[in-house]
């Protein structure tokens, strides 16, 4: 590679790049755009397409029903995001520690994180069971009557956050241990001269340093809980009364039950704007956080 110059070797590169543009441009960006053109018009699959405008987007803004779904998805990132980076971060300085079959619990803590959701919301949907469920057995054992879980228009949400947060502990505990074993020891050792104990070191040297592997954490949660769907799809289908409705299960409906495709593409690309203004603004946040450092 070092011997070709000017043409040859952008044409080389060119070659290379090649399968992955093409990949992108039929996987991605093809996909991505058309629905934006399909979001121009109205259309049911049946019949064909006719323009409409902007008029899928008024609709879509002017419904009460997206405004629900977007309250919904953000009372599960703002459920789900805590309880992940919290449990995700006591793993992670748990196994920072020196101890015997740490990476073995590494390893186990992980498993969850690719197993596949379906697997992981039925077993949740059966633990969670307001009958024979695991949990609200265990409830019993103590004369305390469980709640009713994803059948409970009041607790439904949380179902699914708690099976959300279990997958994604192994994915937080990973990013943040990292982030702990960036830190040097050298600033420990300087805190524990100082007299600093435990607790003090934690809040005032290690939490600090963990900032750019936080945001990330916080970023990637955000994102992702934006887009959750295949657990609310398999745990509630969106009930019940509609109380997990999240804005991709509205997609979803919008476009396979009720055939307004042309709506649920409006619908998709709102939900894309609104993600973008996070994460710009979570990125932004992050250089700041860096370059403070």
């Amino acid at each position: 590679m070092n011997t070709l110059r000017g043409p040859r070797k952008a044409a080389l590169l060119a070659l290379l790049l090649a399968p992955s543009l093409v990949l992108i441009l039929a996987f991605v960006l093809g996909p991505m755009f058309g629905s934006l053109w399909i979001s121009l018009h109205d259309w049911n699959l049946l019949k064909p397409m006719r323009w409409t405008g902007l008029a899928n987007y008024r609709d879509v803004l002017r419904d009460p029903a997206t405004w629900k779904a977007f309250r919904h998805t953000l009372l599960y990132v703002v459920g789900y995001l805590p309880l992940v980076y919290v449990g995700g971060l006591l793993i992670a300085l748990g196994l920072n520690r020196a101890m015997r079959g740490r990476n073995l619990l590494r390893g186990i803590y992980f498993l969850p994180v690719v197993t596949s959701w379906v697997v992981v919301a039925l077993v949740w949907k059966w633990i969670l069971n307001p009958e024979s469920g695991a949990f609200n057995t265990v409830l019993g054992w103590f004369g305390i009557h469980g709640p009713g879980w994803w059948t409970d228009p009041d607790w439904a949400m949380a179902s699914v956050v708690l099976a959300s947060a279990w997958k994604d502990l192994g994915f937080v505990m990973v990013i943040l241990l990292a982030g702990l074993q960036a830190i040097p020891q050298a600033v420990h050792e300087a805190a524990m001269i100082d007299g600093a104990g435990s607790w003090h070191r934690f809040r005032y040297v290690t939490f600090p340093l963990l900032a750019p592997s936080t945001l990330f954490v916080v970023m990637i949660s955000v994102i992702n809980g934006f887009q959750v769907f295949d657990q609310v799809f398999v745990m509630t289908g969106g009930g019940p009364a509609g109380a997990t409705t999240t804005v991709v299960s509205a997609v979803y409906d919008d476009s396979f039950r009720y055939g307004r495709i042309g709506y649920a593409s409006a619908l998709s690309w709102v939900l894309f704007v609104v993600i973008l203004l996070v994460s710009l603004a979570q990125s932004r946040l992050q250089r700041k956080v860096v370059d403070a450092q």
